[in-house]
């Protein structure tokens, strides 16, 4: 009998997950908000279905080592070159001046400083389920907004794992911020040259012997004993589990298999992390809740509105537009899910009290669930203004001023965004062009830097001063302008070279005739081979396109998994 007991809450909480999950899709809410309402009802100020135990403690622990380990598994040293701009400028600034203001208003309550510090630090995150869902469902993820925002979760999801140690070790009592923080910071860059050297000489070897073995029984239990292994390692040297996910994923990030390992551990980690958002919900004390509600409201509302208010700020200060400022305001809004597992921490409950502990993770919860409405406006929000600008402009855009990049993308479309991220990508200038209008407008919204202009426009030809670009892209296929003005640009233009996305071979026969290099964009996501070829026409080496295609293919296929289940559930 004592097994089934020990059963009992894991039964409960995979039926309520479900029910969760399915209840919420259709309403279009992050499951993350259904998983808190579920485990409110089931939880003991609820219909008491469940009581708070070691094995939900357990289980609610794994979802975050889980968690750390897949955002280890996307951080790599030339991830953060690549994204240097956002994750070493944006995301320290965001980080930075958010813990600053919102450590001042917790002291402006009597909370000592530390105490503080460390709530403002944590608040100042935002959560990273949330908004690369809603970058996914606005096919956004790899725009320059996506990649802004993503770089500076990324960042946070970093100083989560200090916060983490700095919150750990204030359970001690009398630690200084300055004195605990250098101490979290000495321990963790111990802990990630040990990764690194464990990585490079064990644990690649350890993956390219058991891929031998083609079963994959044995590898996905080898990434699990990876994550919890290195888990476990610096849980026994003092620091917190989720340190030792996040190396253990940051172990395997450069490796051939990282793919596959993440796509093994995937279901662990949504099922795990549905577990400790359903904890977090038993934990709620309703009656405090109830009581204080319109100090949860205040909270909320202050959160929000300094958060929007200093990314927005922190994006114009790095030179993002207004647009993106925006955008990135309201989606990075909302507070992280690793403000559960802090404010939980019985050093801080102790520190705050029980009432505003209960109102700091429901004012989270609740910034959860506001997110997507506060995305979907910012997004209009770019829109308009992207509206606004063209038309103060008459309809036009002046591209006198463009730099004289040696690519020219003409259409911004799906394929021709695809092709600007593969240019971004690898440091190579462009120049974007687009004639429709809803799709010029679409395309400034996601921050790509796009001007209008008509491709049959032989003045704009010359405005662009082609003679110095080495490279044009048209990705929409039209044969009866590309033929009258072939003659034309070849004899302006007889060095510059001409890329065309056409759908079938006879298309490509045809275009190939008028001296154009030609690509049929049947792949997945359509339009990487265009860019693959582009990226090669300007000397990028064929390992480092060969990967750059592996990841977006990855991404994509993930994307689309994830759809057609979210279209079956529903």
């Amino acid at each position: 009998m004592e097994e089934v007991h020990a059963l009992e809450p894991v039964i409960i909480l995979l039926v309520v997950g479900i029910l969760a999950a399915l209840l919420v899709r259709p309403l279009k809410l992050s499951p993350i908000v259904g998983y808190l309402l579920a485990g409110i009802l089931i939880g003991p100020d609820g219909f008491g279905f469940i009581q708070e135990s070691q094995t939900t403690h357990l289980l609610a622990d794994l979802g975050v080592v889980f968690l750390l380990f897949d955002i280890g598994l996307h951080f790599s040293l030339p991830h953060i070159w690549n994204a240097r701009r956002d994750m070493l400028g944006l995301g320290p600034l965001q980080v930075g001046l958010c813990a600053v203001g919102l450590a001042f208003l917790g002291m402006l309550t009597e909370i000592e400083f530390d105490v503080a510090f460390v709530v403002g630090a944590t608040l100042a995150l935002s959560s990273t389920a949330v908004v690369v869902q809603l970058l996914t469902e606005y096919g956004q993820l790899r725009s320059p907004v996506g990649v802004s925002a993503t770089a500076v979760l990324i960042f946070q999801d970093i100083c989560a794992i200090f916060l983490l140690i700095l919150a750990t070790s204030l359970e001690g009592g009398n630690a200084s911020v300055s004195g605990t923080f250098g101490l979290a910071a000495f321990k963790a860059v111990v802990a990630f040259g040990t990764a690194i050297f464990v990585g490079h000489f064990l644990i690649g070897p350890l993956f390219g012997l058991v891929s031998k073995s083609k079963d994959e029984e044995i590898f996905t239990a080898t990434g699990l004993f990876i994550v919890l292994g290195t888990a476990a390692a610096t849980g026994i040297m003092g620091l917190s589990l989720t340190l030792g996910a996040f190396l253990g994923g940051m172990i395997l990030s450069e490796t051939p298999y990282r793919h596959m390992i993440q796509t093994e551990v995937k279901p662990f980690r949504g099922l795990l992390l549905a577990f400790f958002f359903a904890t977090v919900g038993m934990s709620l004390d309703m009656d405090i809740l109830f009581r204080e509600w319109p100090n949860v409201l205040l909270v909320l509302v202050l959160l929000i509105s300094i958060k929007t208010g200093v990314v927005f700020l922190a994006a114009l200060i790095m030179r993002k537009s207004a647009r993106s400022a925006i955008q990135l305001g309201l989606l990075l809004s909302q507070g992280s899910e690793f403000a559960f597992v802090i404010v939980g921490m019985p050093a801080l409950q102790q520190a705050l009290g029980q009432e505003w502990s209960a109102i700091l993770v429901s004012t989270v919860a609740a910034s959860m669930m506001v997110t997507p409405p506060l995305a979907m406006l910012g997004h209009r929000l770019a829109m308009h203004l992207a509206d606004k600008d063209w038309r103060v402009r008459g309809g036009e855009e002046t591209v006198a001023s463009t730099q004289i990049a040696p690519v020219v993308i003409f259409g911004m479309g799906k394929v021709g965004c695809l092709v600007a991220d593969g240019l971004e990508a690898h440091g190579i200038p462009y120049t974007a062009i687009e004639m429709r209008h809803d799709q010029f407008i679409k395309a400034n919204a996601d921050g790509y830097p796009v001007v209008f202009g008509d491709v049959s426009d032989l003045r704009l030809k010359k405005t662009l001063e082609m003679a110095k670009r080495a490279t044009i892209v048209f990705t929409i296929a039209r044969y009866e302008i590309s033929r009258d003005l072939a003659p034309i640009v070849q004899e302006r233009y007889p060095d510059l070279t001409r890329f065309v996305a056409v759908d079938n071979e006879k298309d490509k026969h045809k275009f190939e005739s008028l001296g154009m290099k030609a690509i049929v964009t049947r792949s997945v996501p359509k339009g990487i081979a265009l860019a693959a070829a582009i990226l090669m026409e300007h000397q990028v080496s064929g390992d480092k396109v060969q990967k750059w295609m592996k990841e977006v293919q990855d991404e994509t296929l993930s994307n689309l998994h994830t759809e057609v289940d979210r279209v079956t559930a529903v």
